[in-house]
């Protein structure tokens, strides 16, 4: 037995506002195991974000592909400079494959992108964000960056972004494996 739940299904009442609009479309589109990780993911980030939403996401999708369960350790290509290397906290939480377990390094890659490779035994797997969902991203993030700076109504902004790829984004669709 992993971890510390049996179940995570909790009242609606316990999410915030704008969460608790997408938790049925979500679970029904995504499953209870995506939803659980990517509110697991985003309580630890400290808000609800873009990229980390986004390697949750995929390490989900490396672990389906790998048919794996414990033991990945990932190569991450998203550096250690946010907004990028939000992606981070998706895959460890994801993957199993955090910090404390050692499973998990940054590549010294130059070229900061969405992307990862995933061992589990002798199969490995890599997987990068698609151009077209990265060229909305980033002018979606610019966009906002242009409206707000970096206030309150930015980091708002960013949630609201973070939501709606979080219920419209399918695992299966927004990765392409290299």
């Amino acid at each position: 037995m992993a971890g510390v739940l049996n179940s995570f299904q909790f009242p609606k009442s316990f999410y915030a506002d704008d969460v608790r609009d997408i938790v049925g479309t979500c679970i029904s589109r995504y499953g209870e195991q995506e939803w659980k990780v990517i509110t697991l993911t985003n309580e630890i980030h400290g808000h609800l974000g873009i990229y980390s939403t986004l390697g949750a996401k995929m390490g989900l999708h490396a672990k389906d592909l790998l048919q794996a369960q414990d033991h990945i350790s990932v190569l991450s290509f998203a550096g250690e400079v946010p907004p990028i290397s939000c992606f981070n906290d998706g895959l460890q939480v994801s993957t199993g494959a955090s910090l404390g377990h050692g499973l998990i390094r940054i590549s010294n890659d130059p070229v900061k992108r969405p992307e990862a490779v995933f061992t589990s035994g002798e199969k490995s797997i890599r997987l990068s964000l698609k151009p077209e969902y990265d060229t909305i991203i980033r002018k979606d993030i610019e966009e906002g960056t242009a409206l707000y700076g970096h206030s309150p109504s930015y980091w708002q902004y960013v949630r609201s972004l973070a939501l709606k790829y979080w219920q419209d984004w399918d695992r299966k669709e927004i990765f392409k494996v290299l």
